[in-house]
């Protein structure tokens, strides 16, 4: 099998299709494709990986550009899971943040992060201001 192809380009992203993606894997927030386009255009950074013109997986890193950095939307598609592509598409997010520190929120994918040097820290706290996305319920915590 072909490596995806690792890329920061976002105009030849079929956003419908990833908004698919997304949501066949379980892995969907409610973002309309056209919001999640605007996500990633307004990131520091997005990752995506391409085999055959498909997203398998992606992520994006949020930055002020000096001291802090957030990792957030890193998924890979099932069928291309446990193959390294996540990792790949991590450190080439965290190559674009040098000297930041990075902060995650993961609920299941601990071990994962751990083995990319991320260490666990207690104390995190989240609010949706409003309505998630101005139109739902924010999710109970």
């Amino acid at each position: 099998m072909t490596d995806p192809e690792l890329t920061s380009r976002l105009d030849d992203v079929d956003w419908d299709a990833l908004d698919a993606a997304l949501r066949a894997d379980g892995f969907h927030n409610g973002r309309t494709p056209e919001e999640m386009r605007r996500s990633c255009e307004n990131s520091h950074r997005t990752v995506l990986a391409v085999l055959g013109g498909e997203v398998v997986s992606m992520g994006r890193v949020l930055s002020d550009g000096v001291g802090n950095a957030y990792l957030v939307d890193v998924w890979t598609a099932s069928a291309h899971r446990r193959r390294g592509l996540a990792g790949r598409v991590v450190r080439e997010l965290l190559d674009s943040v040098p000297g930041q520190h990075v902060g995650l929120w993961t609920d299941d994918a601990g071990e994962f992060y751990e083995t990319l040097g991320f260490t666990p820290q207690a104390g995190g706290m989240s609010l949706v201001v409003g309505r998630w996305l101005g139109r739902f319920t924010p999710p109970a915590p």
